[in-house]
């Protein structure tokens, strides 16, 4: 039985290590634009059934309740949590907030269209909006050019890119953005560099333009925070490590009963 104990805390330790991961990868990022909180999801592991409920007893009776005894737990999921951030002003007018739902497109060199909350927007040298975070320039989708003579850049909350040149007063049209959003967002596969992918879980993306119905609306000049809360990550730290300590106690204790055990079969 003891040695089931040992089996089971480990069980315990391995999962809520991956939940100190998670933690630690919040609060690592926890100054990240647009990047959304993760949350490890656990789940308990098969039962050992000894006598299952409303089995007859010696006396011939239906029990009201069995004996199961639980092999331990383990890591079911980690799920990311959209919740807005908060939207920091910034004054840069490619700097570019979504409240609301829904991601920026952008596409990679390979012609793949991937999917973010980061607006921190640049300039490439032709003049095309591109990802400000990736060295590697991922352009705006659909693309947005903005002339090398241009002296203002509007982004307005529902897309559209104007610009200005210095010998008129009339707005120019550069282009439009354009938004995302999926049916399941978190089943979008998480790359890295505030990237996501979609799957068959998050179904396929669904396009339309900022303020239109069940899309969000754009900020220029801000951008969108980390969601994460450094203070109630610091207390899930703090009793995550207590449960991983109690989890220890109980192999420690494991471990002085098997060698109880083992020193009563001594001669």
């Amino acid at each position: 039985m003891s040695v089931q104990t040992l089996y089971t805390a480990a069980t315990g330790m391995d999962a809520l290590q991956t939940k100190l991961d998670v933690i630690a990868h919040n609060l690592a990022n926890v100054n990240t634009t647009g990047f959304k909180k993760n949350r490890a999801n656990f789940e308990d592991l098969f039962y050992r059934n000894e006598m299952l409920p409303g089995a007859q007893d010696s006396a011939g009776n239906r029990t009201g309740t069995g004996t199961s005894i639980g092999l331990g737990t383990r890591v079911a999921s980690v799920q990311t949590d959209f919740l807005q951030g908060t939207i920091l002003k910034t004054g840069n007018p490619f700097d570019v907030a979504i409240v609301g739902t829904g991601f920026f497109q952008v596409k990679d060199p390979n012609g793949q269209i991937l999917y973010t909350r980061a607006g921190n927007f640049s300039k490439n040298p032709e003049g095309n909006l591109v990802m400000g975070s990736a060295s590697i320039g991922r352009l705006l989708e659909p693309t947005i050019n903005i002339p090398r003579d241009a002296t203002r850049v509007e982004i307005k909350a529902n897309g559209e890119v104007v610009y200005y040149l210095s010998n008129s007063q009339q707005a120019q049209v550069a282009g439009q953005i354009q938004l995302a959003t999926f049916a399941n967002p978190e089943g979008l596969i998480k790359l890295g560099d505030n990237l996501y992918q979609q799957s068959d879980s998050s179904g396929t993306p669904n396009i339309g333009n900022p303020l239109d119905p069940g899309f969000g609306e754009l900020r220029s000049g801000f951008l969108e925070a980390s969601n994460v809360d450094p203070v109630n990550e610091l207390i899930d730290l703090i009793t995550t490590q207590r449960s991983f300590e109690l989890n220890s106690e109980a192999v420690k204790t494991g471990d002085q009963i098997l060698q109880l055990i083992s020193n009563l079969r001594r001669p």
